[in-house]
């Protein structure tokens, strides 16, 4: 991990607001067209991407419900297959409800404070909030596939204990924390507020408040976390994103979407990018030499490669992860940027379910050795280019077939065998 600074224990809602409307007024939003992004030769510095302008990229005027990750007509398509037998969603929806995720006898664990440190060590609270998350979110799916009321209430138990006491992440780890609990929260809320319909009023505001105050402060911090690996910015993204159309907060939307339109390029490579990849924006890694640096020191780029492929290819599963939310919440709230994503994520899917399926390593890659093991993480990728816009992808295909059902990762990512396999909604 390459950082310059530790998160701090608390944020201020003022400190906050000031570092969107910087951001927003630096990247365009408030103040026009971007800059076009420079060009490196040799040791010569490189100005990073600055976001796109506005146009076509600003928050819906109307948010749609249930509209985080699933749309209503997605979910629609899931209970039907779910109900028909049909794999793999029957499959799918079985080993989701077979695991301790749909239990209906679960305890919720909340705390005010949650405090995480690197590789969660210390571990007060990181793993019990992620679990409670995803536990939400899955009986939420579960209690919209069914109608059987005990899982939605048992979602809104969950929701309402943690919304209840929750108030702030500490340590090194508490940005990157609040990113994952934060990018599953709202998949939660979104289907029991906008498809279930009996959240009482009072518990959903009160849950809204939590997603505010304890989780966009630690996620919207500008260039803080400019030169860490970027899983990290690209997750808080899937977070802010999320959580920002559940709020219908376009302030943050907008500054979220602008940041993720920034960080993409320096994450994954494409060789119109030149010789080497694009700095990340608003870090120090701007010459040749520093963005070799920062990608584990490999020097040869080829289409789909990412920042952290050297690094391992679990951490580079949760920054594609994370780039397929985005661009599918995006889609449903009518603001498709697949367009402006679509070559990077097809090659980074490409490159590494390549390497994955037959792991004979090149010498000029990583230095021939690669920690491999992509998590289930293709799906929702794989279902957006190849099924809807028709992108041939081979070695996608294989390992996202081979992997099925997905299952989750622990973190942020789960059941998108069930939520995305063939879905046309």
């Amino acid at each position: 991990m390459r950082t310059i600074t530790t998160p701090r224990a608390r944020r201020r809602s003022s400190s906050r607001a000031a570092v969107l409307l910087a951001a927003l007024s630096a990247t365009g939003l408030l103040s026009g067209p971007a800059l076009a992004a420079g060009t490196a030769q040799g040791g010569e510095s490189r100005t990073a991407q600055a976001a796109p302008a506005a146009t076509g990229m600003t928050a819906p005027s109307v948010f749609k419900h249930p509209g985080v990750l699933v749309s209503r007509a997605q979910l629609d398509f899931v209970r039907a297959q779910v109900r028909a037998g049909a794999q793999p969603w029957k499959k799918a929806y079985d080993a989701m409800m077979a695991g301790p995720y749909a239990s209906l006898t679960r305890t919720p664990l909340a705390r005010a404070v949650v405090e995480c440190g690197s590789y969660s060590n210390p571990n007060h609270g990181c793993v019990d909030e992620r679990v409670d998350a995803i536990s939400a979110y899955t009986l939420s799916l579960a209690w919209y596939v069914t109608r059987d009321e005990r899982y939605a209430r048992k979602a809104i138990e969950i929701m309402d204990a943690w919304s209840a006491v929750h108030k702030d992440h500490t340590n090194t780890n508490a940005a990157l924390q609040a990113a994952w609990a934060g990018a599953v929260w709202p998949r939660a809320g979104e289907i029991i507020r906008h498809a279930y319909g009996k959240w009482p009023a009072a518990s959903a505001n009160r849950f809204a408040g939590m997603l505010r105050n304890a989780y966009l402060p630690e996620i919207t911090q500008g260039d803080k976390f400019a030169n860490y690996n970027g899983n990290w910015e690209l997750t808080m993204m899937d977070a802010a994103i999320g959580i920002s159309v559940f709020l219908e907060d376009r302030t943050t939307y907008d500054w979220a979407m602008a940041r993720f339109l920034r960080r993409v390029p320096a994450y994954i490579y494409l060789k119109s990018d030149g010789d080497v990849p694009e700095p990340p924006p608003g870090g120090r890694y701007k010459t040749k030499a520093q963005v070799i640096e920062y990608w584990y020191g490999q020097s040869t780029f080829v289409d789909g490669i990412s920042q952290e492929s050297c690094r391992d290819f679990t951490h580079t599963g949760y920054g594609i992860a994370a780039i397929s939310h985005v661009a599918e919440t995006a889609r449903i709230q009518g603001h498709d940027i697949y367009p402006q994503v679509r070559e990077r994520l097809r090659h980074a899917l490409g490159f590494h379910a390549r390497y994955q399926l037959a792991p004979s390593i090149p010498s000029w890659l990583c230095g021939g050795s690669i920690k491999l093991t992509v998590g289930p993480v293709t799906e929702v990728g794989f279902n957006a280019l190849h099924n809807r816009l028709g992108v041939h992808m081979p070695n996608t295909r294989i390992l996202t077939e081979q992997k099925r059902p997905a299952g989750t990762d622990k973190l942020f990512v789960a059941w998108e065998t069930l939520t995305h396999a063939d879905n046309p909604g």
